[in-house]
């Protein structure tokens, strides 16, 4: 079995129904999911503000290569057209693996360009750490450390402040 920890985000249309649709794409692999937040771009500041979640997912035959495959094909099925002039640009969705774990619990390590395993600038992102700590508050990034102590330290510390949690959005029904 393969567990990963998917970061999810929206900045162009129907953004909570990208995020959905990511979600339910994922179908029963799904463990947990974050809560939403709104958070302001990242890399690239001239677009409007992203919807943000990170999502805990399990399946006993994945590898980490599966990982990004059903990440590749939610994001298409939202329209998703990537832009090689503008790396950090606007998208309708983006899936990104940020870390996978082996069936002993061992993190994979991946140095791959295509699939870089734990996302190689996971660490600088707390619009990925911080969903990340509602589904896992004592998580750890391989390589790096406690999520907790990764989002508060210096730079990140400054972004953290700039996330809007979102609890009037939520990316899942409750029964």
């Amino acid at each position: 079995m393969t567990r990963a920890v998917l970061s999810l985000g929206s900045n162009l249309g129907d953004r909570l129904a990208h995020l959905r649709a990511a979600v339910a794409a994922l179908g029963d692999t799904v463990l947990m999911v974050s809560g939403v937040y709104e958070t302001p771009p990242w890399g690239d500041a001239d677009q409007p503000a992203y919807l943000n979640a990170a999502v805990m997912v399990a399946d006993p035959a994945a590898t980490p290569r599966d990982w990004l495959e059903r990440a590749r094909a939610a994001e298409r099925a939202a329209g998703r057209v990537r832009d090689p002039e503008r790396r950090f640009g606007p998208r309708t969705l983006d899936v990104d693996v940020i870390a996978v774990w082996d069936a002993a619990g061992e993190p994979v390590l991946s140095d791959d360009p295509e699939l870089t395993l734990p996302h190689p600038r996971a660490h600088l992102r707390a619009f990925v750490l911080r969903p990340w700590i509602d589904i896992e508050p004592h998580g750890r990034l391989p390589g790096h450390g406690w999520l907790t102590d990764l989002l508060n330290a210096e730079p990140l510390a400054g972004d953290a402040l700039e996330l809007s949690p979102r609890p009037d959005l939520a990316l899942e029904s409750t029964p």
